[in-house]
């Protein structure tokens, strides 16, 4: 780590959290709920104490902060426009809460667990690939670093991962240069598809309020019931984020602003307790609990 890192960062944006709260002793709090430990008293918790992770980029984190912030400063004006039914009004609003979407989506538990397997993946692709083209090379290599001769297959995969552990990307994938550029990356190509295929739709439900997951833009399709979540962006039907109880952006294929029926605003909240890394934040005087309580045992 740097003289620019940014430990403590908040994967769910504090603007969004802020709009789940009410005034409480200390501040406005919001209720969060362990899907992992469902019968576990909730407290109520300020927005700060919620949705974050620790060195969640563990390398220059300003970089990666400063291209959110890029897309959460101007969130704001585009949620009170969203709220009050005319997001379209101001094209600018589109693009930035379209991007919003995009950035939980991305900024997300999901996507470091996906990065982190496709590392492992790669990995293991490569130590096969050493040890059945360059056997002897390998051979060669080994004497010459540790002046032992390694004929069996065993102590040469050993030695092959001694290699791609000495390597700079390995090095780069262990202080975590590698995952910040992988997510800033993936961030600037998802938002080119978003804004190249899809539009945007703001949904208020005709009864019942959303909650929010700590993994809160997820990828859904919609042809099946219940709905299958976490398919590649690509291959997903839309990617939904809530953003305050009475509201919930999708991506879709034309702009539009429409209301829900209370089973489909149930459908999507098990969603995002489907998505959860461990919580569900809510605003204290939803009544959710109870639901979130019996869905988090089913899936759990």
């Amino acid at each position: 780590m740097n003289a620019t890192h940014i430990s403590t960062q908040h994967l769910v944006s504090q603007v969004l959290l802020r709009e789940f709260t009410m005034p409480g002793p200390g501040g406005r709090q919001l209720l969060p709920f362990d899907v992992q430990n469902p019968k576990r008293r909730q407290k109520l918790k300020g927005p700060r104490a919620c949705g974050a992770a620790k060195d969640f980029v563990a390398f220059d984190s300003a970089t990666a902060e400063d291209l959110w912030n890029s897309v959460e400063t101007h969130v704001p004006l585009a949620l009170t426009a969203a709220k009050a039914g005319s997001p379209f009004a101001h094209p600018p609003h589109v693009e930035v809460l379209r991007n919003l979407v995009v950035l939980h989506y991305v900024r997300s538990h999901r996507y470091q667990s996906v990065h982190t397997a496709a590392f492992k993946t790669v990995s293991g692709k490569v130590r096969s690939e050493l040890l059945k083209r360059f056997p002897e090379p390998l051979r060669r290599e080994a004497l010459r670093q540790t002046g032992l001769h390694l004929p069996g297959p065993g102590s040469l995969g050993s030695f092959a991962e001694r290699l791609i552990a000495q390597s700079e990307v390995t090095r780069s994938f262990g202080n975590g240069e590698l995952f910040r550029t992988s997510i800033e990356d993936m961030f600037n190509k998802v938002r080119d598809m978003a804004a190249a295929e899809w539009h945007l739709e703001v949904l208020a439900p005709e009864n019942g309020q959303f909650l929010i997951g700590d993994t809160p833009a997820v990828t859904l399709r919609t042809d099946v019931r219940p709905f299958p979540i976490n398919m590649a962006f690509g291959d997903a039907h839309t990617l939904v984020l809530p953003i305050g109880p009475r509201h919930l952006l999708a991506l879709g294929p034309k702009n539009l602003t429409g209301r829900i029926s209370k089973a489909a605003v149930d459908e999507l909240n098990a969603v995002q307790i489907r998505a959860a890394d461990r919580y569900v934040y809510m605003h204290p005087r939803s009544g959710l609990e109870t639901f979130a309580r019996d869905k988090a045992a089913q899936y759990r």
